[in-house]
């Protein structure tokens, strides 16, 4: 048997709601492979330290962190498995490594990694703490991601936490989008080839085997037909299920922007955003866009800096 590999053995990260959750259950049914699900603690237990802090040093502290920080219980890893881990460790790398090591064995596999949309804005401080992990970004088109935002977010969930969301909710998701994509493609042109590749979730709809064969070279791992077929046996009819809920195979068409967004929509959030969906290679629809229009984004952009920034002063404090 081939050596196991780094540990964790990938980070998978993109805007919520651009099909991370169906990359996750797709790459977790791999037979070598476990994929946590939006632990979110890998950096959050470092933040108290300056980002060019390198590699700390592991303490009981730090330990006592990551077991306490809320999220972390979604590992599924018992007191002694956790324990076991920090033994003889002396980095939060080898620590963190190490817990994924009892993830991936807790779950019968040779290999553990993580799902967690956000990481896709802290691949450049994962990166320099884990070098040889493997990052996947995947990305959809934002004007898929704003319809599905705004069936899900709500004033204490997602985007819709901003104030602006309840007078400009496409603008939000524009920028919402903008603010996870754009730093994620950016950190992953410095990261490099080697170790970070995109998938457009599109691709990943229309030709899955084609998309999860390329995934697994990059992986370094042999294709598996598992990875197609994640919701064999899983899959319910129950009436008003989510998508994701049901469990549906790979399933093109399930929004469309072109008809779910009004004009208006459109050249707001292309206004905002449209130079980055070209940069992902989506076509422009709104055409050419109003003055008015563009002073409302202008507008919208000023309110999103503001409200931001009070809410990571807001969250600094606590």
């Amino acid at each position: 048997m081939s050596a196991p590999g780094p540990s964790p053995y990938l980070f998978l990260v993109g805007c919520p709601r651009s099909g991370t959750t169906l990359l996750q259950r797709m790459l977790d049914n791999h037979p070598r492979l476990a994929v946590a699900n939006d632990t979110h603690f890998i950096p959050r237990a470092i933040d108290h330290l300056p980002e060019d802090a390198g590699d700390p040093p592991l303490s009981a502290e730090l330990i006592e962190r990551v077991r306490g920080y809320h999220r972390f219980p979604r590992l599924g890893l018992e007191e002694e498995a956790v324990t076991r881990a920090a033994g003889g460790q002396r980095t939060y790398s080898g620590f963190v490594g190490a817990l994924y090591g009892e993830f991936a064995r807790l779950h019968g596999k040779a290999l553990g990694g993580e799902k967690t949309p956000d990481y896709v804005k802290r691949l450049e401080r994962l990166h320099a703490l884990f070098p040889r992990t493997h990052i996947v970004h995947i990305i959809r088109d934002g004007r898929e991601v704003a319809l599905s935002a705004l069936d899900w977010a709500t004033e204490s969930k997602g985007p819709g936490r901003l104030p602006l969301w309840r007078e400009e909710p496409v603008a939000v998701c524009a920028l919402w989008w903008r603010s996870q994509v754009e730093p994620g493609r950016a950190a992953g042109s410095r990261i490099g080839p080697g170790a970070y590749i995109e998938v457009k979730y599109e691709d990943l709809v229309a030709e899955p085997k084609r998309e999860l064969r390329r995934l697994a070279a990059f992986l370094d791992l042999p294709y598996s037909e598992d990875m197609a077929n994640y919701h064999r046996g899983k899959t319910r009819s129950d009436p008003g299920l989510s998508a994701k809920q049901a469990w549906l195979p790979p399933t093109a068409g399930l929004r469309d922007w072109r008809t779910a967004l009004e004009r208006r929509e459109l050249a707001l959030f292309e206004a905002l955003a449209g130079d980055l969906l070209v940069a992902c290679g989506y076509p422009l629809g709104a055409g050419e866009i109003e003055p008015q229009t563009r002073e409302l984004a202008r507008r919208c952009a000023e309110r999103w800096t503001a409200e931001t920034a009070a809410r990571k002063r807001k969250r600094v404090k606590r």
